[in-house]
């Protein structure tokens, strides 16, 4: 069975973009591009919510024409190559050979984590994360903390039913900047 792992960005102040969507602050340096990319080199697919999801699609087929970040001119080829999955109850299809899925979130959801092979990787956002926490379908959260404080935008996790117990797997920094953490959902 397949792993749901959850990798997020969020300032030090807790937001996972700035207050009016701003997404320009993540440092990506050589250790914590090799880090996304090995949870890239061990993942089946990418889940993506539908904010996330057009944010994504809108840079990276077009990245190496915008910039000459080496993250982003390795990452590219891999996230157009990378099986991906939306979850949203708007969107009917997506472009860039992207499945979409909602309409049963829980179920369809259960189901992409039966599959053989990697894990389910879902990157950034935060309300899709909770509502799979809430479901108890995520396995894995991984929490780069950047050091930056954005003053406002939208929240990591937004604040949820209940307790989640979350059990520390380890924790290193990054480039000399970013605290990244590994936990198991309990």
């Amino acid at each position: 069975m397949r792993k749901l792992v959850h990798f997020v960005h969020t300032s030090l102040d807790g937001f996972v973009d700035g207050p009016n969507g701003e997404f320009d602050w993540p440092q990506m340096g050589p250790e914590l591009s090799a880090y996304s990319f090995g949870l890239d080199d061990r993942s089946a697919m990418v889940l993506y919510g539908r904010v996330v999801w057009e944010m994504m699609a809108s840079y990276w087929p077009i990245a190496e024409s915008v910039s000459d970040h080496p993250h982003d001119l390795a990452y590219a080829p891999k996230w157009r190559a990378m099986p991906k999955v939306v979850a949203s109850r708007t969107l009917q299809e997506a472009e860039h050979g992207a499945r979409v899925i909602g309409t049963d979130l829980p179920t369809e959801v259960a189901e992409l984590k039966q599959g053989d092979g990697g894990d389910v990787l879902l990157m950034g956002g935060s309300r899709l994360a909770a509502s799979l926490m809430a479901l108890g379908l995520v396995d894995e959260v991984h929490v780069g903390v950047h050091p930056v404080v954005l003053g406002g935008g939208k929240p990591f996790l937004p604040p949820a039913e209940g307790r989640y117990a979350l059990q520390l797997l380890d924790s290193r920094v990054c480039d000399g900047q970013v605290v990244l953490s590994r936990y198991r959902t309990a």
